[in-house]
């Protein structure tokens, strides 16, 4: 795959290794995709991804079964490579209630009752990476940091597509020197998690526009744009840049097959999302959501956050009680800072959109740069 030319905007080495049509691939939207959404782009001939990292391996591959019943099409399932952080272990009761007192009162305000302690039961990655390799998926996405090289090599010789995600050009080098097949270049302007993994996230925020061409000219393999792509014009700048497909994440977030609520929808699409924000408020890891009354308190300097995932199941009492009652401003909602580009809510219609506007202006950029 150290083969640079592009003949045809939809002709790429990372179309080619992954064997769809259209150098599209869905952002894998954590907790909030579904088996529908991923079969839906698959089947138009982007290539979906589902987002694992918080299910048991029992459930992952009840998922990957139901995906395969949906579609014949290649797809990526995406973990994580680190779990938690080192200090959830640790953490104990004492720090879980001060956590819980910052929450407390918006509990009360959506009619929730405040959950108890519990001491952490961790999931493992090697457990669930293992339920990817036996059931060999056509593509394995992952993000904070680098497989072990045992897994690297397995996916490797079953033929299974490695798409590691970098936030910084270091990032990058560590995954292609690692052998994996592509590197998803991730700007600062994406939704959900920053999935840095050699300096923390805060000292790792690159713009997609500066990263994607750092990116390409260090490493020889395919790179994958991501972070603020929401419809042509970013897909014919991701290329420009150099990157031979893009990742979209919040635009399918906001379709009606994506996982997310009817709520977190309608505020994607109401305008209210063009003012992001980076939190660690919401799960204990930097992540990228729409500005409201929570981020704003638990960014406060006297907010006590657990580390991850510890934080991520407290606010998840609140965040189900919020959508209940249609709180928006207590409802942590993932997007990326392109919201206010999102004009449909159907896999075809995004596809269709995005497809009729690139093919003319793609086929221009590649002969003038290989003139």
């Amino acid at each position: 795959m150290d083969d640079r030319s592009i003949t045809s905007w939809k002709r790429t080495r990372v179309t080619s290794a992954l064997g769809i049509e259209y150098p599209i691939i869905q952002g894998p939207l954590g907790g909030l995709s579904s088996q529908r959404l991923t079969a839906a782009v698959s089947n138009y001939g982007g290539l979906g991804s589902l987002g694992a990292h918080s299910l048991e391996p029992r459930i992952i591959q009840e998922r990957i079964d139901e995906i395969r019943s949906l579609t014949n099409k290649p797809f990526a399932i995406n973990l994580w490579i680190s779990m938690e952080d080192a200090a959830a272990v640790s953490s104990g009761a004492g720090a879980f209630q001060k956590a819980l007192s910052h929450i407390s009162h918006h509990l009360d305000r959506v009619g929730a009752t405040a959950p108890s302690y519990a001491a952490y039961e961790p999931l493992r990655f090697e457990d669930q990476v293992r339920v990817l390799i036996d059931a060999k998926v056509p593509a394995f996405s992952f993000i904070y940091g680098l497989p072990p090289k045992e897994v690297l090599d397995e996916c490797r010789r079953l033929g299974i597509i490695m798409m590691g995600t970098a936030t910084t050009v270091d990032e990058a080098k560590v995954l292609a020197d690692a052998g994996v097949d592509v590197v998803v270049a991730s700007g600062f302007e994406a939704g959900g998690h920053r999935g840095s993994f050699i300096r923390k996230a805060e000292d790792s925020l690159m713009g997609t526009m500066s990263l994607v061409p750092q990116v390409v000219d260090a490493v020889n393999i395919p790179v994958i744009a991501a972070g603020g792509i929401a419809d042509a014009r970013g897909v014919i700048a991701a290329f420009a840049l150099g990157a031979e497909a893009v990742q979209v994440g919040t635009v399918f977030l906001a379709c009606e097959a994506s996982g997310a609520s009817d709520l977190h929808r309608k505020t994607l699409l109401s305008g209210k999302a063009a003012v992001t924000g980076l939190t660690r408020g919401f799960t204990g890891r930097l992540a990228r959501a729409i500005k409201n009354e929570l981020m704003d308190e638990l960014n406060a300097d006297h907010a006590e956050i657990l580390p991850y995932p510890l934080q991520r199941h407290l606010i998840r009492n609140l965040s189900i009680a919020a959508d209940r009652a249609r709180d928006e401003s207590l409802l942590p909602m993932w997007s990326g800072q392109s919201a206010a580009l999102i004009r449909s809510t159907e896999v075809d219609a995004v596809m269709d959109s995005m497809l009729r506007d690139i093919a003319g202006p793609l086929d221009e950029l590649l002969r003038w740069k290989h003139h």
